[in-house]
């Protein structure tokens, strides 16, 4: 199924972005440019129901100092906490490798557990499990979607081989490089286990790269093969199925040539996504569709070329302690299009307790219609964009996260005006709270956007109802700033955001670390225009 719409962009947007849910994929969604001043052109009917936290009068500043929130916390995953060493025993069927897993998987009955023995297994075929089956591995069994490349030939400085390639196919996605633009490619090399990055030309193939030339079916490699392994992933997806209720626990799932936007595992319904390594896949690692009430836990999601997970019209499912790193190595657009860490669409559910680090992108993003989403307990560190975006997305609640070092890429669309995001970002979203978060050291503090973004399925996107409060802010070197932008058209009515006794920790307390609609402001001026008259200030 493949479901395109209007999401609900600026006439500035150049194309409409589209859903697109065959094969477990998300949405592909550029941010408009801030200069926009006219709605979208062409939506879709949007129905008339209101944001539903949406409020009827206009909400008060307090008179004292709110309380940080009480309720209980997630402890953090760290890199030694997730992946097959978790995944406890294994009791069913075998498959061994060299086994044909599929087929095994296809002979047994819904409910079957089948545990895969040590060593690689080569998948060639997507394996499809039936409802309430489990695929699991007490051995640390690795399942692989790339094949061997022999039979290299010296040509010039660099070594080829013929007839591994498939046929031409066309681009999807954005790349960071949009002059090359070979994102998109999906075929990636390994060299005895080692990523190699691919360019665009023979010319520029040397040692740890290579070029493949789709038309002659010929791939160049800048490294002398004799007497290592090569392998190209070949194979699209390893697991997915949109079966209730499987378990996929212990597993090592590396090397899949997966379409930007889809995932290595595929998730559906109710599934227990435990204990797994999901790495160095072209696109999505772990990807959630129309996957409600599934659980995503002490899974490492590393090094996929596009994003670790992806989360598409899932209600009620579950993240959490799990480590999402280094994801976005085969060079998508980091600033706008979903790259990096964890992307969420028309979804709802929780996202806790895990480490977020190092992607090259956003490190967790919740993006057109997610309603109800939680983002709790996480450390978000070093991610080249912000490190929380709530986008054009209702009814959120991001609370103690610690969010550091986030928003320092470089690349077109990348900046460091408040326009460019923070440390936590708030795009054109209603009823959302951000409380008891400390954000520190991000290229700014938080950054709360009104654009105009035209419908969604609750009307008009606009920025609402939206409350800061009980956060550590700390700004003190660079641009650093935390405050409030707007388009011509986007207009915040007083009162629908409010900050309130947060503490900001400055380099000096006359600095201009605040921003109000285009006005950089001191502290004195934060409260004077009437945002957090019970905050703290302290200077470091």
């Amino acid at each position: 199924m493949i479901a395109n719409e209007n999401n609900a962009t600026t006439a500035a947007k150049s194309h409409p972005a589209r859903d697109t849910a065959a094969s477990g994929v998300l949405p592909s969604h550029r941010a408009p440019k801030p200069k926009a001043t006219h709605p979208a052109t062409s939506s879709p009917t949007a129905t008339t129901k209101p944001p539903s936290k949406k409020p009827t009068t206009q909400p008060k500043p307090p008179t004292t100092e709110p309380t940080s929130p009480t309720g209980p916390s997630v402890p953090t995953a760290d890199e030694g906490d997730a992946g097959p060493a978790f995944a406890g025993p294994c009791s069913g069927v075998v498959i061994k490798p060299g086994d044909d897993a599929q087929s095994i998987v296809n002979a047994k009955p819904a409910g079957t557990t089948f545990c895969f023995a040590a060593g690689l297994h080569r998948i060639s075929d997507t394996i499809r499990p039936k409802a309430n089956m489990t695929l699991a591995s007490a051995a640390r069994a690795v399942l692989t979607g790339s094949v061997p490349l022999t039979g290299w030939t010296k040509s010039g400085s660099a070594w080829v081989v013929r007839g591994a390639l498939p046929a031409a196919y066309g681009a999807s996605g954005q790349c960071e490089d949009n002059v090359a633009n070979i994102c998109h490619l999906r075929e990636q090399l390994f060299l005895d286990g080692t990523h190699l990055t691919r360019v665009g030309n023979t010319s520029k193939v040397a040692p740890g790269t290579f070029y493949a030339d789709y038309g002659a079916n010929a791939i160049y490699l800048g490294d002398d093969p004799t007497g290592h392994s090569v392998e190209m992933s070949k194979t699209s997806t390893a697991i997915e199925s949109g079966s209730t209720g499987v378990e996929v626990r212990g597993l090592t799932i590396e090397h899949f040539a997966s379409a930007p936007q889809a995932g290595a595992l595929v998730s559906g319904p109710g599934w227990k996504v435990t204990a797994n390594d999901v790495r160095w896949n072209h696109a999505v690692g772990v990807m959630l569709v129309k996957a409600n009430k599934t659980e995503v836990e002490k899974n490492l999601i590393r090094n996929n070329g596009q994003l670790g997970l992806g989360q598409y019209s899932s209600a009620d499912a579950t993240v959490t302690r799990n480590v999402i790193s280094s994801n976005n190595t085969d060079g998508f657009w980091i600033a706008d299009w979903e790259s990096g860490g964890i992307k969420s669409t028309r979804s709802s559910g929780t996202v806790s307790g895990n480490l977020i680090k190092a992607n090259r992108g956003v490190g967790m993003w919740a993006d057109v219609a997610d309603d109800g989403r939680v983002i709790s307990s996480n450390q978000i560190v070093g991610n080249a964009a912000d490190g929380i975006r709530y986008e054009i997305s209702r009814n959120g609640t991001i609370e103690k996260n610690t969010i550091t070092n986030n928003g320092f890429g470089t690349g077109r669309g990348s900046g460091t005006s408040l326009w460019d995001g923070g440390g936590i970002n708030i795009n054109t979203s209603s009823g959302v709270t951000v409380r008891g978060n400390v954000v520190k050291g991000n290229v700014n503090g938080i950054a709360i956007q009104s654009r105009t973004r035209g419908t969604g399925p609750w009307g008009t996107y606009l920025l609402r109802d939206i409350s800061i409060t009980g956060n550590t802010i700390e700004m003190t070197s660079g641009t650093q700033s935390t405050g409030i932008v707007k388009n011509t058209g986007a207009e915040v009515p007083a009162g629908e955001v409010v900050f309130s006794g947060n503490k900001y920790v400055l380099d000096a307390l006359g600095a201009k670390r605040f921003s109000m609609f285009g006005s950089k402001l001191t502290s004195d001026g934060w409260q004077k225009a009437g945002l957090d008259l019970v905050g703290s200030f302290l200077a470091n």
